[in-house]
């Protein structure tokens, strides 16, 4: 066993030896890099300074110890020694444990121990020849997804790091063009060639957390995100952007010769913490590099304590679609409360979204349609088209829960909603239901009175009037809660049928134009629609029940 180990150890050393030794001509010179060392900079912050790439930053021995010992024997033996050889020397006279390797710097002066993966973040976790920080790392983020119980076929890593993260990036580097101002290297290494601290964290763990998760990272709807902060440090860098920002204000006022009433400063710092990381980085953005030099210290100084970081894990939202047919007069489309007191027997929205939620095992959902009827109107035929968004979805919802869905749904004893033609889709089918429903046309089926008997000419009337414009002012009935307007809508056709045995009463069939108020369409509100119904057949006419028939849209057909 310790065999095991002790060739485990030289593979890694070996490891990071080979990469120091690629490494080298991408980096400054060697007393450049000694003094970033010193300066408290840790090797993966160096190597991503001097955009170093590739999958090097997930090597566990990367740390300042091994660097240092190998640009020593590197600069011992530049005389006679081949590059090659000179790593193999250097390989071995640097020996050390993992454990040493891992502790052996404070916190990095940039990226505040982020890069250095410390310990006191897993405290529980043992550094040791077998499991580096990075595996302890990763596989306390494994844990917690697991626990978590999602159901993976992918990820997406995000990370979220201080603004105190740039302003010290800019502050390393302001720093080597003062101390090292006319070396030839200085001039051949360009700012926007680095990698960002984000790219340089994702290169360091991604391939580990893929094995420990057995999926690939990539475009995912399951998002993991790590998220940084440094109270400390924040406090700091915003009270020397307060500084800066008040400094080159009354700068700008002498410069002008403006008066100015009150003492030039900005707002209280307790508002200045309050700001966003958004509003610290534009207004660190907007500094000049001599007022950097000016209000930063140069290099930055150390830190005693590492970032905080927060694991959360959730996955974008899920949308499943399809149509629903309500069968009763007593459910409406959503929820509907009035103070405390529910309105009718259920809704829509709980019917066919408690199911989806339960199956999928999210955290909440929301129920959008493609328009809406009133709770004493049924929705039949083609059913209205609808879209359930589930969020932070635990599983992956496939054809079999769907159907479980739809069943749950159907088989239920009440009957008031049945749903068909229900699958999953993307976010896509949100913007076609939406394009849909300003166009589409819906054909209703009105149980109707009137004051007098149905002649003959009323059914010619009737069906004679072909995509009749109507103007509607906002119903009286709605009043309450919608401002009042005028709007133009659209009768494509009607025609009526008549019931048997009854002179007064018919059913009216007829197809409009989307948002068109049908009840109000057929008694005329009082005259705030015209044409309507009982105008055309200039007797009084009411409406006793109404039915949508069909919401003529492609969606979910």
């Amino acid at each position: 066993m310790l065999d095991l180990r002790s060739e485990r150890v030289g593979e890694m050393a070996e490891e990071a030896a080979s990469i120091f030794s690629r490494a080298a001509p991408s980096l400054p010179p060697p007393h450049v890099t000694l003094y970033l060392l010193s300066s408290g900079v840790c090797v993966r912050c160096i190597f991503r300074l001097f955009g170093i790439r590739g999958d090097v930053y997930s090597c566990p021995l990367l740390t300042g110890s091994r660097l240092h010992c190998f640009l020593n024997v590197q600069s011992d033996c530049r005389g006679g020694t081949s590059e090659n050889e000179l790593s193999s020397f250097g390989l071995t006279q640097c020996s050390y444990t993992s454990e040493e390797s891992d502790v052996d710097q404070n916190y990095c002066t940039i990226c505040l121990g982020i890069l250095q993966f410390p310990h006191e973040l897993y405290p529980e976790g043992r550094i040791s020849e077998e499991r580096s920080s990075i595996d302890i790392f990763v596989g306390k983020i494994s844990e917690f997804i697991k626990k978590e119980n999602y159901q993976l076929d992918g990820f997406f890593l995000e990370v979220s790091i201080p603004p105190v993260i740039v302003a010290n990036e800019r502050s390393i580097w302001l720093d080597m063009k003062k101390k090292y101002n006319g070396e030839a290297w200085l001039k051949d290494k360009v700012l926007s060639e680095q990698i960002s601290l984000k790219d340089a964290l994702k290169l360091s763990i991604t391939a580990s957390l893929e094995k420990k998760l057995c999926v690939k990272s990539g475009a995912n709807s399951f998002h993991i995100r790590l998220t940084y902060t440094h109270l400390e440090a924040s406090l700091s860098l915003r009270n020397a952007l307060q500084e800066a920002h008040s400094s080159k204000r009354r700068r700008t006022e002498r410069e002008n010769m403006k008066n100015f009433s009150g003492n030039g400063q900005l707002d209280s710092s307790a508002q200045l913490c309050s700001i966003s990381d958004a509003v610290a980085l534009k207004d660190l953005n907007s500094l000049e590099d001599h007022i950097i030099c000016e209000r930063f210290e140069l290099p930055p100084k150390e830190v005693s304590k590492s970032c905080q970081l927060v694991t959360t894990c959730s996955r974008v939202p899920m949308f499943i679609g399809g149509r629903y047919l309500k069968l009763s007069r007593k459910v409406s489309q959503t929820r509907w409360i009035i103070d405390d007191e529910r309105m009718g027997d259920a809704s829509v929205e709980e019917i066919v979204g408690t199911p989806a939620l339960e199956i999928c095992r999210g955290d909440s959902y929301k129920f959008h349609a493609a328009g809406r009827e009133d709770i004493d109107v049924r929705m039949l035929g083609s059913g209205r088209p609808f879209l359930i968004e589930v969020s932070n979805t635990r599983c992956l919802p496939s054809m079999v829960d769907v159907l479980q869905i739809t069943a749950r749904i159907n088989s239920s004893e009440e009957k008031f909603v049945m749903v068909k033609n229900l699958r999953v889709v993307g976010s896509e089918a949100w913007n076609l239901m939406r394009e849909g429903e300003a166009e589409k046309q819906k054909q209703y089926t009105a149980l109707a009175w009137i004051s007098r008997p149905l002649m003959d000419e009323d059914l010619h009337i009737i069906s004679s009037a072909k995509d009749m414009e109507i103007s509607q002012g906002t119903p009286i009935r709605v009043l309450h809660r919608r401002s009042p307007m005028e709007r133009k809508r659209v009768i494509h056709w009607m025609k009526i049928e008549k019931i048997a045995g009854s002179n007064q009463f018919f059913l009216l069939h007829l197809c409009t134009q989307a948002g068109t108020y049908i009840k109000e369409f057929v008694h005329g509100d009082l005259g705030r629609t015209s044409p309507s119904i009982g105008s055309l057949l200039a007797c009084r006419a009411e409406i006793l029940q109404l039915d949508v028939t069909d919401v003529k849209m492609a969606a979910f057909t």
